[in-house]
């Protein structure tokens, strides 16, 4: 992880975006504090699949499939 200056940012914002699309993480510092954080673009699609993947090992799904507001009877 990079740490880097605004006003150094400002001044090589092309070489500093290549950076973080090649995967690099920065960090935004004004006056000596982190202010922003730059990150790599993530795929969503292969996001969004390893978060489901990972749902999968700690939750059960049910019936998805039914309306929010379908009617049913608890059994007693």
């Amino acid at each position: 992880m990079r740490t880097v200056s605004v006003t150094e940012l400002r001044k090589q914002l092309p070489s500093y975006l290549k950076q973080a699309q090649q995967g690099e993480e920065l960090l935004v510092t004004s006056r000596g504090r982190v202010i922003a954080r730059i990150l790599p673009s993530e795929d969503m699609r292969q996001s969004a699949k390893a978060k489901l993947q990972e749902f999968r090992k700690r939750c059960r799904v049910g019936d998805v499939v039914s309306p929010i507001r379908a009617e049913w009877k608890a059994k007693q």
